[in-house]
């Protein structure tokens, strides 16, 4: 099995691990669930993120971010740093499928942050940041034309409003479940917040919200060993038959029975 490259300063850590089917499992193990993820992926490739199945139809990079807290490039556009579009958006799309131009400037970027964790300097750091700001921004600019649809004719406040509530919920779906919240957040009426989705016909975002607990509620009963009690009590929710009601209306399934089939290995996906 092939060891990762790591480079790690100031309680900063970054590192670089080449795929295989041997290391897919130890990728997927609690080691690496803190970091960040950026997993470039051939053709013909079928990955399972979040209980949802991908399968890439042309080399594909996937952003994938269980920690909000990281910051990783200090880019300080909003747009494409870490708490941008890539890890906030309310399509939950972690894809970026790369059109044939790109893929080599794609392989050429991670060639060359290999070479950097090859052949170590004073100013490594700074070059596989300088390298992971080109990546991020090209593959924000292609997720883009492929993600935001009527979104790209809309003015950039209108995008950036949606990638705000994206992030908010991301921040207290735990503690806040209703659209009023998180109009009262944004400073608009709770009917303005709902009236922006239904013009551009894009998911309600009472939906976003559930949705997103819901997606928490599974990764809790696939990952952790607390009870449905428990984790709906970490969710927010003092009454856990009303918790156990919403995850059994989204899923159509229990909360008890997903777990018993997740952990039988059973294929649970994202309705």
């Amino acid at each position: 099995m092939n060891n990762p490259k790591i480079f790690e300063s100031n309680y900063k850590k970054l590192g670089f691990k080449v795929l295989s089917p041997d290391s897919m499992e130890e990728i997927n193990g609690d080691y690496y669930k803190p970091y960040i993820k950026v997993l470039y992926l051939p053709e013909d490739y079928a990955v399972t993120i979040d209980f949802k199945r991908y399968k890439t139809r042309t080399p594909s990079l996937f952003f994938i971010n269980s920690n909000r807290d990281f910051y990783c490039v200090q880019i300080h556009d909003a747009e494409v740093a870490c708490d941008g579009l890539l890890f906030n958006n309310i399509f939950e799309m972690p894809m970026t499928a790369l059109p044939d131009k790109e893929v080599f400037f794609v392989e050429g970027i991670f060639n060359q942050i290999q070479e950097e964790f090859d052949t170590p300097d004073a100013s490594q750091e700074e070059m596989i940041r300088t390298y992971l700001k080109q990546l991020i921004i090209k593959a924000t600019r292609i997720w883009k034309v492929q993600q935001l649809g009527i979104l790209n004719t809309e003015p950039s406040r209108e995008v950036d409003f949606f990638r705000d509530f994206s992030r908010l919920v991301e921040i207290h779906f735990r503690t806040k479940h209703t659209v009023a919240d998180y109009a009262d957040i944004l400073g608009v009426a709770p009917k303005t917040l709902s009236n922006k989705f239904n013009r551009l016909e894009l998911t309600q975002p009472n939906d976003i919200i559930k949705d997103r607990i819901i997606l928490e509620a599974k990764r809790l009963l696939g990952y952790s060993s607390l009870s449905v009690k428990e984790i709906a009590y970490q969710l927010g929710y003092e009454d856990p038959a009303y918790f156990n009601r919403l995850f059994t209306n989204k899923v159509g399934d229990t909360p008890s029975n997903f777990k018993k089939k997740y952990l039988q290995g059973k294929n649970v996906q994202l309705e």
